[in-house]
């Protein structure tokens, strides 16, 4: 990481392209998300960033599922990318909102046709019987839409989290790992600092 960088979207692209390049990382984009109830218990599970950029990081998910229900009841969240090949972590805080229709609309329609099926069938973090309760709802997800395009259901979104705080961690050897912090301060500026590890 240069001195003097003062962008850290323009750290991330450098080091999530070469994340995207490495033989032993499967998934580049997967990332954990912590959020949090209104009382502040937390929870997290990995997730599939979609798209990042200055705006944010954005991933989807059913509008009832745990995530979403903490994130509209407590808009604040966490993300943490680990590349263990490369002995990096990125670490992102800030607020959340959700993605508008159309660009909902968009990212769905590029999904495969049994991700866009199983949006549908899964009552995504309720209670299920069994899988042969979920193989059916999707067999007969399927029947409804076998004559016609799978559009996108009404409870199934995008959330994006715009940064206010970003990390960006190296691994060293005593444990004497580089940290190397920023802080939003303006719309376009942020604060550059170091961590002690």
């Amino acid at each position: 990481m240069a001195k003097d960088a003062a962008d850290p979207f323009a750290t991330f692209v450098a080091w999530y392209r070469e994340a995207q390049g490495h033989a032993d990382i499967p998934d580049a984009s997967a990332v954990n998300l912590a959020t949090a109830s209104p009382g502040g218990a937390p929870s997290n599970r990995m997730v599939l960033i979609k798209e990042f950029g200055p705006s944010g990081f954005v991933f989807y998910t059913n509008l009832s599922s745990r995530k979403a229900k903490e994130l509209k009841a407590n808009p604040l969240a966490s993300l943490c990318f680990y590349w263990a090949p490369l002995g990096r972590q990125v670490r992102i805080e800030g607020a959340v909102t959700q993605v508008g229709d159309g660009e909902a609309d968009s990212y769905f329609a590029t999904r495969p046709i049994d991700s866009r099926i199983g949006a549908w069938a899964s009552r995504q973090s309720e209670e299920l019987v069994s899988r042969t309760e979920l193989a059916g709802r999707i067999a007969r997800t399927a029947a409804r839409f076998a004559a016609g395009e799978v559009h996108r259901p009404p409870f199934w979104s995008g959330f994006r989290l715009t940064p206010d705080r970003m990390e960006f961690w190296t691994n060293r050897s005593g444990r004497l790992h580089d940290r190397v912090g920023f802080e939003r301060i303006g719309a376009d500026r942020w604060r550059r600092f170091l961590i002690y590890p």
